[in-house]
């Protein structure tokens, strides 16, 4: 099956260079700013500007969509919640909506497969309702995973047309963790025990059948482990075909990306092998406290910048962790040089002043 995502060229090294540089004369020891430095450097990379320009339209996308899987006891809550939570976010009342207005972030809703009718506004991309039973059953149909990846690209093409400039991928669906950890544990060869967590906060009973459920899926999901596409059409589902192609599209189109959970992650394994080098273009925003978050960032090879105990999806994580990234951008770009100040430094030869670039 075809995906028509190729190879991403990478930020751009001169301006990482550049960036670097600058910061090499700015009114402070040489690394005191820590983390920040190489945040506000990849800043620069990515924007191909140094000094980087502060944010100006973070946009989060909540893709929504549920799961059959969740029908057999695998979350503490029941499916109908989904929409419940859909029409929450349109009513401004749910946590991403509070952690996007403190981060200065605005929030898009899209249902891909609610197992519901919802408002027209957020439906436009909707390709069915509720996956398939990924334990016993394929997720998806070959049009409609295919109908999904192009929804995530249209998404993310809209997204950046109307002038996105960073972009956040969240998630809501009960049950969505079930798949999550299906593709995290296949992609990772890990077993299932050491891969799934409590989700919405299940007891041991519905932890046993969450087990059975991902093993039984894995099983399935192992023939088609190469084949991204077939991944996410027997073992995954549209939120997450829609998600992986967001995610996928944003770094070709060359916007930086904050990483959410478990959920998202999951997407963003998968968005790898459609696009590889995409990576290189997000950032993991937290550590959730699910089990398979953790091997997901680590086999992306990426350092979340906070671990705070999170475990609600929607963004949340990646929201929280916005205003960080935001201040790499202001000390990168807000802040004096030696010169500028007239502040003395350790060397006692002049620096060439520092670079000040834009495409």
């Amino acid at each position: 099956m075809t995906h028509g995502f190729g190879p991403v060229a990478p930020p751009d090294a001169q301006f990482r260079a550049a960036a670097e540089q600058r910061q090499a004369q700015l009114t402070k020891p040489g690394g005191a700013l820590g983390r920040l430095e190489k945040l506000g450097n990849w800043v620069a990379a990515c924007q191909g500007a140094c000094p980087p320009r502060q944010f100006e339209r973070a946009r989060v996308v909540v893709f929504a969509g549920d799961h059959g899987v969740a029908r057999h006891g695998v979350s503490a809550y029941p499916s109908e919640v989904t929409a419940q939570m859909v029409a929450n976010f349109l009513g401004g009342g749910a946590a991403v909506n509070a952690l996007a207005a403190v981060a200065g972030a605005t929030v898009r809703v899209a249902d891909i497969s609610v197992d519901a009718d919802t408002d027209p506004q957020v439906s436009k991309h909707k390709v069915r309702r509720s996956s398939g039973t990924i334990d016993r059953e394929d997720a998806l149909t070959d049009e409609e995973v295919q109908s999904a990846i192009a929804a995530g690209r249209a998404i993310a093409d809209e997204e950046i047309d109307a002038g996105a400039d960073l972009l956040i991928a969240g998630d809501m669906g009960i049950g969505n963790t079930t798949p999550a950890t299906v593709l995290i544990a296949t992609l990772t060869n890990t077993e299932p025990v050491a891969a799934v967590g409590r989700g919405t906060g299940i007891d041991d009973a519905g932890w046993i059948r969450k087990v059975a459920a991902i093993r039984d899926a894995m099983r399935r999901a192992r023939p088609v482990l190469k084949e991204p596409v077939e991944l996410l059409r027997v073992a995954a589902g549209a939120d997450f075909a829609a998600m992986a192609a967001f995610l996928a599209q944003a770094a070709t189109r060359r916007t930086p990306v904050i990483l959410d959970g478990v959920v998202v992650t999951a997407a963003a394994l998968v968005a790898e092998d459609l696009a590889a080098g995409a990576s290189a273009w997000w950032l993991a925003g937290h550590r959730s406290t699910e089990p398979a978050h953790a091997l997901a960032l680590r086999h992306l090879r990426l350092e979340p910048l906070i671990d705070l105990d999170m475990r609600l999806g929607e963004g949340s994580g990646a929201l929280t962790a916005l205003p960080i990234l935001r201040s790499a951008v202001a000390a990168l770009a807000d802040m004096s040089t030696f010169a500028e100040a007239g502040v003395s430094t350790a060397d006692p030869e002049p620096s060439t002043p520092a670079p000040n670039l834009r495409k």
